[in-house]
């Protein structure tokens, strides 16, 4: 059997697989993001996920053959990687497993586990990919600096529109409206209470407000829609960028698929990435993700332990739910 953990901003989901592709169980916990969390916080969590996983597939970890746990803002502090490693032994009692960033889940799942570059846009961003036995990633410096394309991204953009069509800087379209409603804003400064008390500044709840920016667009806020096709563009320039540091060469056609909540079934992104990818020089297949992420982590220990799931097995496991 092989566990899988896919860390996020906001949620973190595990998964326990076969060699067979069978799903044997899965289980959804809180964020994974250990700098708004604390390490502590992480830890206490991943041992609630685990240890409920096992219950529901009624196995002890020790029956596991490998683990992957892929984790947010993995391998960026060289202190808090050495805590991060630890984690999983205090809950799995062995080290038959081994940690990575959360983007590695997403291309395991999304390629299942074959060449190419998997995009993320969730609460933060970046891309990932493997080709002929070489790694590379780009973004995902952090939502103060970078995460471009993002929900935070977006929401930070969005909430930037607001002030300015407050001041009289942008004219005022849906976006404004939406954001007075939706936050019961009696004075447009309220605002500043809103996002700097209520929801503390936190990554992944200012996060949440790009859906407010998503509406917009889908109302015909011109302004809005900017924001969505801005961030579409700076997420293909992140597959160029990988695709740069892996060597491909410039005739090669090279794989992309995604995932993220902004590519979610109501996600705003699918046609506005198609059409930024398909303006990029270099030739690129967009293919839609195989399957979910943490699924993808549940491959990829697979793949570290070194008995990779065979070709039937991988199609029993992408018809799973």
């Amino acid at each position: 059997m092989f566990l899988g953990v896919d860390g996020g901003g906001t949620k973190t989901a595990f998964a326990l697989i076969d060699g067979q592709g069978q799903v044997l169980a899965q289980h959804t916990e809180s964020g994974a993001y250990y700098l708004e969390v604390g390490m502590e916080g992480a830890a206490a969590m991943l041992a609630r996920g685990c240890n409920a996983l096992f219950s529901a597939a009624n196995v002890t970890a020790s029956d596991l053959a490998f683990a992957f746990f892929g984790l947010p803002a993995y391998g960026e502090d060289r202190a808090a990687q050495r805590q991060l490693d630890a984690l999983p032994r205090a809950i799995l009692g062995h080290e038959r497993y081994v940690c990575g960033n959360d983007m590695v889940c997403s291309w395991a799942g999304s390629l299942a586990c074959a060449d190419g570059i998997s995009v993320i846009a969730g609460t933060g961003s970046m891309a990932y990919g493997e080709f002929a036995g070489r790694r590379a990633r780009a973004g995902g410096w952090g939502e103060l600096f970078s995460d471009e394309g993002s929900a935070y991204w977006i929401a930070r953009a969005g909430l930037a529109l607001f002030s300015r069509m407050s001041d009289g800087r942008a004219p005022r379209g849906s976006l404004y409206k939406l954001v007075r409603q939706r936050l019961a804003l009696a004075e447009d400064l309220d605002l500043c209470q809103v996002i700097y008390g209520d929801l503390q500044a936190e990554r992944s709840r200012v996060a949440a407000l790009s859906r407010l920016v998503s509406e917009a667009a889908a109302l015909g806020d011109l302004q809005a829609e900017a924001i969505i096709t801005s961030a579409a563009a700076e997420l293909a320039l992140l597959v160029d960028a990988v695709r740069d540091a892996l060597g491909v060469a410039d005739e090669v056609e090279v794989a992309v698929s995604y995932s993220g909540g902004l590519f979610g079934a109501d996600g705003p992104l699918h046609a506005p990435f198609a059409q930024a990818l398909a303006a990029r020089s270099g030739p690129y297949r967009l293919a839609p993700p195989r399957l979910v992420p943490v699924l993808g982590a549940a491959l990829y220990a697979a793949r570290c332990a070194g008995v990779p799931l065979n070709d039937q097995a991988l199609e029993r496991l992408a018809g799973a739910r």
